[in-house]
């Protein structure tokens, strides 16, 4: 039987930063958006724009096209991350020109692939989930799944950008190492827009339920992830789309939630 540990753990520690510096940031993001937030046409646009992109990019024949595209919206990021931590505009163009040149370099490797590809989960699960409210969340989670099950399932797009992206070596995925099973060793991808997803619930919940239950959303998540990833692991093979096993976890942090507050209440 394989069984992997590693690849849930990585999630849960991802959403347990997101959380923690979301709750030390987010009076600095909210004024860098003005206190702007999605209605539901702007989510509804934005799983559109996803899917769109996702279906460029399995379409688009020169792979330099894909690079130049990932490394600008990255460089953008990380330009905005370190101006909102030391906001100092040479410490800025400082972190994307290293990024830059780390990628270029013959030390680039799956090391930093994984760190810059976290990094850049964490910062802009922070900048959207100032953005998002309790019911924006819930319509994003609900379309953003939907989109990734038909890019997956029936047109098959986002395996070819994913194979893309991944010949590229670009930190558009975190790629582990199965453990403790997995010998030889194999690796197991997670994409950008699936912890995306993850960190963006974990501090919606956080900002609605506080930070104890946020935690245990995170907990949550990772352990539900971790239950359907090893039934995938021993009797699935090929692509599936992980918004489903996020989207499972935390169902089952609120309805856990639920049914507590209604024992409770009934014993009261």
């Amino acid at each position: 039987m394989i069984f992997s540990i590693s690849l849930s753990l990585t999630l849960f520690l991802i959403t347990l930063a997101v959380s923690f510096l979301y709750t030390r940031y987010e009076s600095k993001v909210q004024s860098l958006f003005g206190g702007r937030e999605f209605r539901l046409r702007d989510v509804v646009l934005l799983v559109v724009t996803m899917g769109i992109m996702v279906t460029i990019l399995a379409f688009i024949p020169k792979l330099d096209i894909i690079r130049v595209f990932f490394l600008c919206a990255y460089s953008l990021i990380l330009f905005l991350s370190t101006y909102l931590t030391v906001p100092k505009w040479y410490f800025a163009v400082l972190s994307p020109a290293v990024f830059v040149a780390l990628y270029f370099s013959d030390y680039w490797n799956i090391y930093l692939l994984n760190f810059f590809a976290i990094l850049f989960a964490i910062f802009v699960s922070i900048y959207l989930g100032v953005l998002f409210t309790w019911k924006t969340t819930a319509v994003f989670a609900a379309l953003l799944t939907i989109m990734d099950i038909i890019q997956v399932f029936g047109t098959k797009f986002m395996v070819v950008s994913s194979q893309k992206v991944l010949t590229l070596a670009l930190p558009a995925m975190i790629i582990i190492p199965t453990f403790p099973s997995g010998f030889p060793v194999s690796w197991i991808i997670l994409g950008l827009g699936d912890i995306l997803l993850a960190g963006i619930l974990v501090i919606q919940t956080t900002k609605k339920y506080g930070k104890k239950f946020g935690l245990m959303t995170s907990i949550a998540i990772a352990a539900v992830f971790l239950l359907l990833e090893t039934i995938l692991l021993n009797f699935f093979s090929g692509y599936f789309p992980a918004t489903v096993m996020v989207i499972c976890g935390w169902l089952t942090a609120l309805g856990t939630r639920h049914l507590y507050k209604s024992r409770v209440l009934g014993a009261s």
